[in-house]
């Protein structure tokens, strides 16, 4: 079919669903929107890629505008085309996701976002557009990638117990994994190194504390494994 006018009256956009872990919950990054449409609703962090912008440098200009994220590494997910899926025109977005550690970064709302705040992803129901649908699918990309590539080191702080690394792959899977047969899994990785340390000031017996061999584990992160529970 040949060019019209028609042809050119669309709009590309970017969104950014970017994913934390914080006293044993998923959490996700969201900005409250200061303008029209879904005014004072919450949206992930995104918007129009300008006419004279590169789609690979829109994610993260984007980021940076809105939230005062940067040097957060954006992995690109899926494309969402619907017809009416912008409520002032034909807009096509792709959506890409990142692991966080969100200690490591200082939010700061700018441009159209009049907030930003991290939100446990559990106690979402709702977002403008249809965000929502955007979140869910990179949640279940999160899922997928968590059964063939270690993750972890993105999300947990230095040092940790295996309990930690057992909730956040419970928040990710959001089911109930054997402590057991996680640990026997786990530990036969060898990613995590034994510090000889345990935990300091808790109220209940004292856990050992763990943190990630660098090398083994970007080794699996290249070739990958079967990660199943």
């Amino acid at each position: 079919m040949p060019f019209s006018k028609d042809s050119f009256k669309s709009a590309f956009s970017v969104d950014n669903v970017i994913f934390a872990f914080d006293q044993g919950k998923l959490q996700v990054l969201l900005i409250k929107r200061a303008e029209e449409p879904f005014k004072n609703q919450w949206a992930l962090p995104g918007a129009l890629v300008n006419i004279d912008e590169n789609l690979r440098d829109a994610p993260m200009r984007t980021l940076k505008e809105l939230t005062g994220l940067e040097d957060v590494f954006l992995e690109q997910v899926f494309t969402f085309g619907k017809v009416d899926r912008h409520p002032k025109g034909r807009v096509i977005t792709v959506a890409y996701y990142s692991l966080i550690n969100k200690n490591a970064f200082s939010l700061q709302a700018s441009s159209f976002a009049q907030e930003v705040k991290w939100l446990a992803i559990n106690d979402i129901d709702s977002l403008a557009f249809d965000h929502y649908e955007i979140m869910m699918v990179c949640l279940r990309r999160l899922q997928e990638s968590v059964r063939r590539r270690p993750i972890g080191f993105e999300l947990l702080p230095e040092t940790f117990t295996l309990s930690d690394v057992q909730d956040l792959y419970e928040a990710i899977l959001h089911k109930e994994l054997d402590k057991r047969n996680f640990r026997k899994k786990i530990l036969s990785l060898k990613i995590l190194d034994d510090i000889n340390e345990y935990q300091q000031n808790v109220a209940h017996r004292p856990a050992k504390l763990y943190k990630f061999n660098i090398d083994k584990y970007e080794q699996f992160k290249d070739r990958g494994f079967n990660f199943e529970i």
